[in-house]
């Protein structure tokens, strides 16, 4: 993993609360290339977003977190603490999930925008950062952009402020952009062009991404691989269109049934697909595979942890059954 950016392995989270010990993260092994995007997909509560703030230092002080090994940038770091936290708003930005929760309502996009470049760039005067600033939102396509820099963002449009927090993480210029649900709560029109903004940026800076959703529609668009996560354990990897095409693990194969054919959208006929059960309780793990509880295939080995499955081109499955793919 040498041409990395940032090196994961073996990534745990948990909560003590109420006598209990609540695992979020299980393990949890990531890797991104310079220059590469990751895409982390599965079901609400899969640890997705937690990942991502572990990262970046964001998660409650009674987080209590260990890693086996983790690198940033081919220097060895403790995240989840100070080490972390130097490399937000430098090294690492992040695109938050609800932009309106992102932005403080006090003060003027131009301000806010300004203001973020201040650890990056100290010694910049205010004009020049000004300036910057707004490049770079008429950059994301914010029209008129040197007039919304002096408008507050209760005054954008939910998409237009998603624009805003997208431009606030480019201001940085980071080495690697964390995007959390970035289209959540978009409609189909503004959510594409958000998508369109997102690729744009990608051909254009060399900042790996790691892209959180719970839509594989979103990470075939965005990204070179994708890690699935179930109840906050990895279960398959691997190259984006390799994974989603065949995929190997009977969660993968589950989750993606259950995407809604956007031709089909509006067919009262369309079969809408669901995985039956629900996601074990955290405090309660089962000791075997994650999954078996709600997979149809099922057997007695379940019960014991699964192997992870290495197969060629780099991708990993966790589960009894062999595939031939």
């Amino acid at each position: 993993m040498t041409d990395s950016l940032l090196e994961i392995e073996k990534l745990n989270v948990s909560y003590r609360g109420n006598g209990r010990v609540a695992r979020i993260l299980d393990g949890v092994d990531l890797s991104i290339g310079h220059g590469r995007s990751v895409g982390l997909v599965g079901e609400s509560g899969s640890g997705k977003s937690t990942v991502a703030f572990a990262l970046l230092g964001l998660l409650a002080e009674n987080a209590e977190i260990s890693v086996g090994h983790a690198a940033f940038n081919g220097k060895k770091r403790d995240f989840g603490g100070r080490d972390t936290a130097a490399l937000c708003g430098t090294d690492i930005a992040i695109i938050f999930q609800d932009p309106m929760t992102a932005l403080n309502p006090m003060f003027t996009i131009g301000t806010q925008l300004v203001d973020i470049q201040r650890r990056r760039f100290p010694k910049e005067s205010r004009r020049a950062l000004w300036a910057r600033a707004q490049a770079v939102l008429a950059d994301v396509g914010v029209s008129d952009a040197a007039a919304r820099m002096h408008r507050y963002p209760h005054e954008f449009s939910g998409g237009m402020r998603q624009r805003v927090v997208i431009a606030m993480a480019l201001l940085v210029e980071p080495k690697l952009l964390l995007a959390d649900e970035p289209t959540t709560a978009l409609d189909a029109t503004v959510e594409a062009q958000v998508v369109d903004v997102l690729q744009r940026l990608r051909r254009r800076t060399s900042a790996s991404m790691l892209i959180v959703s719970h839509s594989v529609g979103l990470i075939a668009e965005l990204c070179d691989s994708v890690v699935v996560m179930y109840a906050g354990t990895v279960v398959e990897s691997g190259p984006v269109d390799d994974v989603l095409r065949s995929p190997s693990h009977p969660y993968t194969r589950a989750l993606l049934a259950c995407e809604i054919d956007p031709y089909e959208a509006f067919n009262p006929s369309q079969d809408l697909a669901t995985i039956p059960g629900s996601v074990p309780d955290p405090a309660h793990r089962p000791e075997g595979c994650i999954f078996a509880g709600r997979c149809p295939q099922r057997h007695d080995r379940c019960s014991e942890r699964p192997p992870q499955r290495h197969m060629a081109g780099g991708r990993t499955y966790s589960c009894w059954l062999e595939t031939t793919q």
